[in-house]
């Protein structure tokens, strides 16, 4: 089932989430929700913060266009090493319309359960690591404009903002 993905300024998008306790089938629904939701957006990857869902739970796919999906779910998930620094053109379906450069680690190490429940180590370079990042930062309640500076971060707020006034009056 697709799901309505919150847009910024939506305060929940601000909720840190938490721990998920169980590996439920409840929960593993909600990765398929989530997986429709990312790719129907489209998009490279979505935290469950992002749908209203507060756990510390998020997906990324990062294959080409013309690849084979290359779905990972990251439930629980802990980055335990940065290393080295990456400026990266990044999006957010939470923001749409906005790209942005951001300072990211050009390497990371993460710790998470996958869809079944079992705990595995990832590194990760490049996209995968700017992604795992982006999403990991939503479940902090951190934001992509937190990383802009305060001229772009000002005008950022402003124009979306704008748009979720354009929106509650359609």
């Amino acid at each position: 089932m697709i799901r309505t993905i919150l847009h910024y300024p939506d305060k929940r998008l601000r909720e840190r989430g938490e721990r998920v306790e169980a590996i439920t089938p409840e929960v593993q629904k909600l990765v398929d929700d989530m997986a429709e939701t990312m790719y129907a957006a489209p998009g490279v990857g979505l935290a469950a913060t992002q749908i209203g869902e507060a756990l510390q739970l998020f997906i990324v796919d990062v294959a080409e266009e013309n690849a084979p999906s290359d779905l990972r779910v990251f439930i629980n998930p802990e980055i335990l090493e940065r290393d080295g620094e990456i400026s990266w053109q990044e999006g957010c379906l939470s923001f749409p319309g906005v790209q942005e450069e951001v300072d990211r680690a050009a390497r990371v190490r993460v710790r998470a359960q996958d869809r079944e429940g079992v705990w595995f180590e990832l590194e990760a370079e490049g996209l995968l690591a700017v992604a795992i990042q982006h999403e990991y930062d939503h479940l902090q309640g951190v934001l992509m404009i937190d990383h802009m500076g305060p001229l772009k971060k000002r005008l950022t707020h402003r124009k979306m903002v704008k748009r979720a006034e354009e929106q509650a009056s359609t």
